[in-house]
């Protein structure tokens, strides 16, 4: 079921999501060669209960305040002090908070130092298509016209492989919520856009193939079936009659897409 937030929900959310971008301004900064992926999660948790938040992936049973994934790594990647960051590398920061109940949801691709140009442009296109998805996040569309904004860009324009096992989702009292938002063309439910909904608009896009798997090892961590670099991008955003607010941008001042 859709959950149709409320003005005093939504509030509630966007306060939520302002404290996440608050977050990654500090911390994107601080994602350098040398540091291990435990160390960052820590910076995240601390900054968390400094402003009166959690960390809101355990609900869901993940270990950590922060999904960090490098590379091939495609999702879900668990910190460890085991686990350093180098040069070159591709760095997703999947972050949640839970900020007296209302969960906010954004992720942000860091290149660090001297990356190779075909991932410069990955991480380009990849952030096209999140913007693109959601222009057409707008009453009147539907879940579907996100999906085919985001995989036009990235896998007909570019060829890219567009991962399908995982998408979007509502967000904003729970961590995940209905619906589902597929980023390549699917045949699932595709209901219609309407004010009050709150979502979370992710495309995960892989230099190589489309296809994914659990790391070896692992319980968790999704990792590209070719080892090729993958780029995620994600942030949440609010349908209004008149206009999407994308909640968890940076510079989140005046930060909406209008009808």
């Amino acid at each position: 079921m859709i959950i149709i937030k409320n003005d005093d929900q939504i509030a509630g959310i966007r306060k939520s999501c302002h404290l996440l971008a608050d977050l990654f301004n500090e911390i994107i900064p601080k994602v350098k060669p040398g540091v291990s992926t435990k160390e960052i999660d820590d910076w995240c948790v601390e900054f968390m209960h400094r402003f009166g938040g959690k960390p809101a992936w355990p609900k869901e049973g993940f270990p950590a305040a922060a999904c960090i994934s490098i590379n091939e790594q495609v999702i879900h990647g668990v910190p460890s002090r085991k686990k350093f960051v180098k040069d070159g590398d591709l760095v997703s920061l999947d972050i949640g908070i839970d900020l007296n109940g209302y969960i906010s949801d954004s992720t942000h691709s860091v290149m660090v130092g001297n990356v190779k140009p075909e991932v410069k442009k990955l991480v380009h296109v990849t952030r096209e298509s999140l913007l693109a998805g959601i222009m057409a996040c707008v009453p009147g569309n539907r879940i579907r016209d996100i999906s085919n904004a985001v995989y036009d860009i990235c896998g007909v324009q570019n060829g890219y492989g567009v991962v399908y096992d995982y998408c979007g989702h509502g967000v904003g009292l729970e961590v995940h919520e209905d619906p589902s938002i597929p980023n390549c063309p699917s045949s699932g439910a595709n209901p219609r856009i309407q004010a009050g909904m709150v979502l979370a608009i992710e495309p995960m896009i892989n230099m190589g193939t489309a296809d994914v798997e659990i790391e070896k090892g692992s319980d968790w961590t999704v990792v590209t079936c070719d080892g090729s670099v993958s780029c995620h991008e994600e942030h949440t955003v609010a349908v209004f009659p008149d206009h999407t607010e994308i909640l968890t941008d940076l510079n989140y001042n005046g930060c909406a897409v209008k009808v």
